[in-house]
């Protein structure tokens, strides 16, 4: 029977049946080294939203750190800083700030690096997804960070209020508006055409689609249990065959999606997925981390190793404090089938992994 499971696993998720991941997978063997990242003596790291890396190793991390800024005057109110975007070469050494003070860093949730090498950030609290070029320079943005004066939103007769930033929207809640305005974002990957998919995760619980210009083209999702619904999407990952893999958080799942956004399975039993990635190539593996749950940040916390089809490799890591240990993790990137960087929020710190 055991022989059989990963089979069964493999012609569930083709026939669009959910799949169950094992969670009695076997320990992988595995280091992790704590210190890998080296920052300047006046320079620390916070809470680790993102992390990763360029095609030529080097490492971004986007941290809440920094310091923020506030101004009242009458009925408006103002906030930029708390976050900052680090870059280290391959060997962790530190490299350069980008964006420093930027308008658009308040709230490190996710960095990501796309095939051409643009750096894209998103900031979970001005609702704004930031791209910036090899180089350094910001490039484009989608979304923008809320009105200093809010404006109510009033709706047409029938609309039925949902999600969104500002109020009512279309469609069911947590729908969120159908363009390009989010609400608390916390991920983003491309296609093989470099189409942009955003996940709008946790005060939307959908994910919105946009060509390489930046340009709206669809969204799919809303609040809820069913198929192609999302309780909090937490990220997301798409694979060579631009399959969309997002991280159903509070459905303790992850659901698969054509890039239309049309369902095809969903893999389940890990727990809370919080972090994900995919591996380049054509062998490609999925890591997904069951991260610490913000009130309990003593249990749970290992890391799955796994085929695209829900087929489970293994499992390594547990909660904790120390090297080989994980503290809430909130980014993960994989650019070999048997190394990665962790990004962890309670432990203030980058690991780097690597698989024996």
């Amino acid at each position: 029977m055991k022989r059989l499971l990963p089979l069964l696993l493999a012609g569930s998720v083709l026939a669009g049946i959910p799949a169950v991941a094992q969670n009695t997978a076997p320990a992988l063997n595995y280091d992790g080294d704590i210190n890998f990242l080296k920052t300047p003596n006046d320079v620390y790291l916070g809470e680790v939203g993102g992390v990763a890396q360029n095609s030529r190793g080097d490492i971004f991390v986007y941290t809440r750190t920094g310091h923020p800024f506030m101004s009242l005057g009458g009925a408006r109110y103002f906030m930029h800083g708390g976050s900052q975007l680090f870059q280290f070469d391959r060997n962790g050494r530190f490299v350069k700030e980008i964006g420093k003070d930027l308008y658009g860093f308040m709230f490190a949730n996710q960095v990501r690096v796309d095939p051409q090498d643009n750096v894209w950030v998103v900031d979970q609290m001005t609702n704004m997804v930031i791209k910036f070029d090899p180089q350094g320079r910001q490039v484009m943005l989608l979304g923008r960070k809320a009105e200093s004066v809010n404006v109510p939103f009033r709706a047409n007769p029938g609309v039925i209020p949902g999600g969104g930033e500002g109020g009512g929207a279309a469609g069911p809640v947590g729908a969120g508006r159908p363009q390009d305005i989010f609400d608390r974002p916390t991920d983003v990957a491309w296609d093989a055409q470099g189409n942009t998919y955003v996940a709008d995760g946790q005060g939307n619980s959908r994910i919105a689609k946009f060509d390489k210009d930046g340009k709206y083209i669809r969204s799919w999702g809303h609040k809820g249990a069913g198929q192609g619904e999302f309780d909090n999407v937490r990220s997301i990952a798409i694979d060579a065959q631009n399959n969309v893999y997002v991280a159903d958080g509070n459905n303790h799942r992850i659901q698969v999606f054509d890039a239309n956004g049309t369902f095809k399975s969903q893999i389940s039993n890990l727990g809370n997925p919080q972090a994900i990635c995919i591996t380049p190539g054509a062998d490609q593996f999925l890591f997904v981390s069951n991260s610490n749950p913000p009130g309990d940040i003593d249990t749970a916390g290992e890391i799955y190793k796994m085929r695209l089809d829900g087929t489970m490799v293994g499992k390594f890591g547990k909660a904790g404090r120390s090297a080989k240990e994980f503290g809430t993790v909130n980014a993960l990137d994989c650019k070999t089938n048997n190394s990665l960087l962790v990004g962890e929020i309670v432990n203030l710190r980058v690991q780097k992994v690597t698989l024996r």
